[in-house]
């Protein structure tokens, strides 16, 4: 969404309380999103981070039951990984403990490097493409969002996934210029 007019912030301002309440109790209604928010931010600040993480996890659980399209078990499996990562990103928006959408992302790439590695490195480029999406999303979290004291719990797993990504699909740009560790 971009920017808001003035003259609605000012519409906003002068608003009665009831109808306020009313306004915001409908786009709730409305946006899952914006419900979710509220949960995080006003109804349930101590459990309602962790609340929303067991609905991701279970959400994500539920994806790989999900039939995707595709000829090959690589391109469905691009597709469930595309759906994580969505589903992952729609999680962080809301979420201010980043340690939870990092539980999330390595809780996916797990999955994948231990019952789906032997799909990476074939002619079906977008499964490699997509685990390197997804890693390169938990690189970056833990670069410059978690505390330093989150590398240690998460550094050795995404340097093996590293390590086994480029053993096996280092001929992808896009793999290539990931770094060979953290």
């Amino acid at each position: 969404m971009g920017k808001i007019d003035p003259s609605i912030k000012q519409a906003i301002e002068q608003l009665p309380k009831k109808e306020l309440e009313k306004l915001v109790l409908k786009v709730a209604q409305a946006d899952k999103q914006f419900h979710d928010y509220l949960i995080v931010n006003y109804a349930d600040k101590e459990f309602g981070e962790q609340d929303l993480f067991k609905q991701a996890q279970s959400d994500i659980d539920s994806l790989l039951l999900k039939k995707y399209k595709g000829y090959s078990n690589e391109l469905r499996g691009a597709k469930y990984l595309a759906a994580c990562n969505k589903r992952i990103t729609t999680f962080g928006n809301i979420c201010k403990k980043k340690e939870l959408q990092m539980d999330l992302i390595m809780g996916v790439l797990d999955g994948v490097f231990s019952t789906y590695s032997d799909l990476l490195g074939t002619c079906f480029t977008s499964f490699d493409y997509q685990t390197s999406l997804l890693l390169n999303k938990a690189i970056s979290l833990l670069q410059k969002k978690l505390h330093e004291d989150f590398r240690i719990e998460y550094e050795p797993k995404i340097n093996k996934f590293l390590t086994i990504l480029h053993s096996k699909s280092n001929h992808l740009d896009s793999i290539y210029r990931m770094p060979a560790n953290i």
